[in-house]
């Protein structure tokens, strides 16, 4: 067992989101509810964060990224996403659970990465 130097956050989808979700099929049958979107909850590593306020920091921070990809993971097409992409959109949309340590279990294989994006400065 490996301690990672590394917290983590797990990623749930509120009602309003899923109202969203659900409405981007107007008239569908392909409705779905809170229960079943948030059985696969998106993980992230995240750096080292000693407390709640250290995490508000970070959220601050890189709100937009995570509900960016949040959103990106129901419709790629940003013509259908939420106007303002604010702090009050993430809050309505999103619920945070911190995990502070985060361990890695499989001694077998080592820890890969696979950029997904570039961040530009």
């Amino acid at each position: 067992m490996k301690m990672l130097n590394r917290s983590a956050i797990s990623v749930q989808l509120k009602q309003p989101f899923v109202d969203w979700i659900n409405n981007l099929d107007e008239g569908g049958d392909e409705q779905v509810n809170l229960d079943e979107v948030n059985l696969e909850a998106t993980t992230y590593l995240i750096p080292e964060l000693e407390d709640e306020d250290a995490l508000e920091e970070f959220i601050d921070e890189r709100y937009f990224e995570l509900l960016e990809n949040e959103l990106l993971s129901w419709e790629d097409d940003e013509n259908f996403w939420p106007a303002d992409l604010d702090r009050a959109l993430f809050n309505e949309f999103l619920d945070v659970k911190l995990s502070f340590m985060v361990f890695d279990l499989d001694e077998q294989a080592a820890l890969l990465a696979t950029v997904l994006d570039e961040v530009e400065d």
